[in-house]
Parts: structure tokens; C-alpha cells; sequence
């Protein structure tokens, strides 16, 4: 049955890539769409993504601890770090599943899981990236969404606590709070 659910995600995704020969061998992107499992367990599965960390990003405190985040004492969001090789997948490519991996809509959280560490944002490391995201948004506003994805610069990513790693596959599980919407025509 797992194998099932993951076959039809992969293929329902359906994104091309757009190879770039000169680009780097790896690259980092930043997203927070609420609970960290979730976003790692969907952006994980894309071709050409090598690795995703759950972890924090946005806050004050250095080197939260999960529970610093929860109790809203860092101010930093649940976030996740893709490690990917752009040859293989574009950032664009990944900003899209990022979009309709989660509720981009949401303003209080993601979910039933609410508060300010699960809102949805994306953290840029150059204008390329702003230009993409802003792109994207725009195209969802123009389908009708009202998008509360914040987008800010890229900061010091902290990563979670060993046991928040690849929680799901640890587990067994699917993720309760995320799921793919085809979003984009």
C-alpha cells in the first residue's frame, strides 16, 4: 500500500526538470509549511532531491531546542532544508511542490497543528529565488488563492533534534497535516 501512495504522488506530481549542465552539484532551498514531517516526507521524494532536514529557521535564539520553538520562546517556524542538485530539479520545480504540498492559504498555521512555528513561509537566498516566488504566488492569486506564505530572507538553519529526522519513514506512517493539491495548471 505504501508503495502505492508513493508511486501515485510521484506520478501525479509529474514535474519536468529543467537540466542546467553548469549549474552547482548541490544546492539549499528553505521552506516552512507547518509541521516539519510533513514538508520533508513530500520534498523528499523528488527526483534529484539528495536530502531534506527538518529543523527551524526565521527566530532570534541561537540553536533553539524543539521545545524553545513550540513554547514560542525563539520565534522561530518549523522549517526544512532541501539539499538538492539543480542539474536534476529546478528551484522553481521545487517551490511548486512546496505549494501544493500544504495549505498555502492558511493564515494561523497548518492544519490542525496552529500557532506561529507552523506558518507557512519561504526563505530566500537571492533575488532569483524572490523573483520565483513571487512568480508563483502571483499565479496562484490569479487562480483564486489568497496566499498567506510569507517570504523572507534565508537565515541561519538550525536543525532539529535527531528523533525529528525522517520521522515518518521511522515511524511507518503518512503525514496526518499535508497532502498533494494540484495547484498549478
Amino acid at each position: 500500500m505504501k508503495t502505492i501512495i508513493l508511486i501515485v504522488f510521484v506520478f501525479t506530481l509529474g514535474y519536468s526538470a529543467v537540466a542546467d549542465k553548469d549549474a552547482p552539484r548541490t544546492a539549499k532551498a528553505y521552506f516552512a509549511g507547518g509541521c516539519f514531517w510533513g514538508v520533508e516526507y513530500y520534498l523528499e521524494k523528488l527526483n534529484g532531491v539528495k536530502e531534506v532536514h527538518s529543523g527551524f529557521m526565521g527566530g532570534h535564539l541561537k540553536n533553539p531546542s524543539y521545545r524553545d520553538v513550540v513554547e514560542k520562546k525563539s520565534g522561530h517556524l518549523e522549517s526544512v532544508e532541501v539539499i538538492y542538485d539543480p542539474s536534476v530539479i529546478s528551484y522553481k520545480t521545487l517551490a511548486k511542490a512546496f505549494f501544493e504540498i500544504h495549505d498555502p492559504t492558511q493564515r494561523d498555521g497548518q492544519g490542525p497543528d496552529i500557532g506561529e512555528q507552523y506558518l507557512s513561509a519561504v526563505f530566500i537566498n537571492n533575488e532569483n529565488e524572490r523573483r520565483i516566488i513571487r512568480s508563483l504566488i502571483a499565479e496562484l492569486e490569479a487562480n483564486g488563492y489568497e496566499i498567506a506564505t510569507k517570504v523572507a530572507p534565508s537565515s541561519t538553519f538550525y536543525k532539529a533534534e535527531a528523533y525529528h529526522q525522517d520521522y515518518y519513514a521511522k515511524k511507518g506512517k503518512l503525514p496526518y497535516c499535508h497532502g498533494y493539491i494540484k495547484r498549478f495548471k
